[in-house]
């Protein structure tokens, strides 16, 4: 948790955040947002807790945000802020593992509020990427050990899946951008791991044609015809699928020498020598940085 001590005087806050000592004192006789305690001198002294709030706010204002706007917004998310801190770590990561204790515990209100508050504290980007897929990664692992039932991973991949599509469908799409078609690979189920991908996609404009699970090899040869896609990307979890997988690359490289192809998840991670020597190329890696070099390379950008 955030500690409520006085530890940082207004030049250390002016320092830190790249906030003037006016503009701070303005923004607490306006808004009570922060009360700072006093020493015995009777200077300000900023805790912990007070270095998130007003990190938080610097964030909305810097996006655009005007300091009421970003204060209201403050106030109606009832947001618990905690500090990042280095032994502790990310609070990103926090809240990651309290939407998964949520949801493992069916307490779908209370994953929501999280999730919220996540979303009022991060950028897009931070809460896909590193929320719910640090998420994905953890349920994944356990359910690979029977460490979760068969109900748990199914109700945790329901939500995700619906929150993930709710935003994927919300953002816009740039024409001029190359079009994508996703897909997971032959007889997998497990589709949030492209979900999250294809959502870094659109975050960057790309149109993104997302078939999900099912999907015949000969139906995604018509759909890649018919859209003049530039980049398939497909996902495979489960290693007894990757050759099925791997087969399909195979199939719509030979077939479409130009379209360019991505590939991931937990069984194209495990590739022996021989395969990665073949495949290397497609796999676009466990990261948004891994993310990013596999466009670049891709794109020769």
């Amino acid at each position: 948790m955030a500690s409520k001590e006085g530890k940082y005087n207004i030049k250390a806050i002016s320092q830190m955040l790249g906030i003037q000592a006016g503009t701070l004192r303005a923004w607490e006789r306006r808004y009570h947002i922060i009360e700072p305690v006093r020493n015995k001198a009777g200077h300000r002294l900023y805790s912990e807790e007070h270095v998130a709030i007003l990190r938080w706010l610097m964030e909305k204002v810097n996006k655009g945000f005007t300091i009421g706007q970003a204060v209201d917004l403050f106030e109606k998310g009832s947001i618990a802020v905690e500090q990042a801190d280095p032994v502790q770590g990310d609070y990103s990561i926090q809240l990651s593992e309290e939407i998964l204790e949520a949801l493992l515990s069916f307490q779908e209100n209370k994953a929501n509020q999280l999730l919220n508050q996540a979303f009022c504290l991060f950028s897009i980007d931070k809460v896909t990427i590193d929320i719910l897929g640090t998420l994905l990664v953890k349920v994944g692992y356990m359910w690979e050990r029977n460490e979760i039932s068969v109900a748990h991973e199914h109700f945790v991949t329901s939500f995700l899946r619906t929150k993930i599509g709710t935003i994927f469908h919300g953002l816009p799409v740039d024409g001029l951008m190359p079009k994508v078609v996703a897909v997971c690979g032959p007889h997998e189920s497990h589709e949030l791991g492209l979900l999250i991908f294809t959502l870094f996609l659109r975050r960057k404009g790309y149109e993104v044609i997302y078939l999900g699970t099912g999907i015949p090899t000969s139906d995604l040869e018509l759909v890649i015809k018919e859209v003049d896609a530039d980049i398939f990307v497909t996902s495979c979890t489960m290693d007894h699928n990757l050759k099925a997988a791997l087969t399909v690359i195979d199939q719509l490289r030979n077939q479409f020498p130009s379209l360019i192809i991505g590939a991931g998840g937990f069984a194209f991670d495990r590739l022996n020598e021989s395969q990665l020597s073949t495949y290397d190329e497609f796999l676009v890696g466990k990261t948004k940085e891994d993310w990013e070099h596999w466009l670049k390379n891709s794109l020769k950008l």
